[in-house]
């Protein structure tokens, strides 16, 4: 088979040797130079590198060409489903259409389609009525429509505050408001095959997206997955119409117990989702997705744990820039039987400016399990009180 890449997830989220033998298939990568550079300097696969400020489409467009032979397009970024449609259409290959991709990409296509089903979502407008207001008056949410990372996402005290605030967008066209919800936040991650749910796991948020964007610390731990948790999932598959590869369904549980739809994105989960993933079912999500995608066996799974897995990351993009960088991690956390793993950035290291969960980049990462999800969830909230990470400006010498 051959197969174009549109390399954009760092390879080692993705690991492409276990889901594709590039012995057997003909495999081209293409990308940005960022990213190509991290591919496995003896990987048997053609390289095309890109401009560094070249549009994705543009670019593949001008490099390949119908006669190349692709059989298959791999995009497992969120940032390159929709691309990978019009790559795809120049190619004259078949898959998704971009409706169908809109409604795991775009926030206000995604709630349009729910209209007429049973799923509670919040009320969202794409932009403000003609007279200038919401149809609610409370704590309102402004947010990208196809954002990823709640970057430049706000949350407002009220609906007036919002619509000040989305008045003075240059781009409002892109955004979208949507009602507040109370509530904790979970993320469910599976695997989609011929439109059914195959795999899943559920997982309950240390803190919120939103408060890691600002500087917070974020986590998540996996939990027992409740029959109406897998019920969500399923509808929520079957209604958007996903019929295949991975899902990040993320929720609210309000104080009541109601589960309600926040956004599901068609791709892997983000952070650690991968590695704890395989951990507690035996399944690496992503070769997985590329078997399904390509059309391939899917590997056989490992051994479950037994263990629910969890993790906690403390950002950096926030942080003065050229300051010096304190962190303070207490030794009882380093010698806890819930830790697993603990990453802490080198001193010399720059955390990028952008939001990031990767456990390389953050400045510290706490990897950790427990046969008991409450008791890991008890750790990880303790972890994110106990550590500190925080910058000074940096001492200058007299000439």
């Amino acid at each position: 088979m051959k197969i174009l890449v549109i390399h954009q997830v760092p390879y080692r989220k993705i690991g492409y040797e276990r889901g594709i033998d590039h012995d057997r298939h003909e495999v081209t990568y293409i990308g940005h130079p960022h990213r190509m550079a991290d591919l496995p300097e003896g990987l048997p696969a053609r390289r095309i590198v890109l401009d560094a400020d070249e549009d994705l489409v543009a670019g593949i467009r001008a490099r390949t060409s119908p006669d190349d032979g692709y059989e298959k397009v791999l995009a497992l970024s969120e940032f390159g489903i929709i691309e990978a449609c019009h790559v795809r259409e120049h190619l004259g290959i078949d898959g998704p259409d971009l409706a169908a991709v809109e409604r795991v990409r775009d926030k206000v296509r995604m709630k349009e389609a729910l209209a007429g089903s049973d799923l509670r979502h919040p009320r969202f407008v794409a932009g403000p009525a003609p007279d200038g207001t919401l149809p609610w008056a409370g704590r309102t949410v402004l947010k990208p429509r196809q954002g990823a990372s709640s970057e430049d996402v706000s949350i407002h005290a009220t609906a007036r505050e919002a619509l000040d605030a989305y008045a003075r967008l240059t781009d409002a066209g892109e955004f979208q408001l949507e009602e507040h919800i109370d509530g904790d936040i979970l993320h469910a991650d599976g695997l989609v095959e011929g439109g059914r749910l195959v795999d899943l796991a559920v997982s309950r948020y240390v803190n919120k997206p939103v408060e890691y964007a600002q500087g917070a610390p974020l986590g998540s731990h996996q939990e027992p997955c409740t029959p109406a948790q897998r019920a969500l999932a399923e509808q929520v598959v079957a209604v958007l119409g996903i019929e295949e590869g991975c899902v990040h369904l993320e929720f609210f549980e309000t104080p009541g117990g109601e589960l309600v739809f926040l956004e599901v994105a068609n791709r892997v989960g983000g952070a650690a989702v991968v590695s704890t993933h395989e951990l507690h079912t035996g399944v690496h999500l992503p070769s997985h997705e590329i078997a399904v995608r390509l059309g391939l066996e899917r590997p056989p799974a490992g051994p479950p744990s037994g263990r629910h897995h969890g993790w906690i990351a403390f950002p950096g993009h926030h942080l003065a820039a050229g300051g010096v960088r304190t962190i303070d991690v207490p030794d009882w956390i380093r010698t806890h039987p819930c830790l697993d793993g603990l990453h802490v950035l080198a001193p010399e290291q720059e955390t990028p400016r952008h939001i990031t969960y990767q456990e390389w980049e953050v400045p510290v990462f706490i990897e950790a399990s427990h046969t008991d999800a409450a008791e890991l969830r008890r750790f990880l909230r303790e972890c994110a009180r106990a550590v500190s990470v925080r910058t000074a400006p940096a001492t200058r010498v007299a000439a």
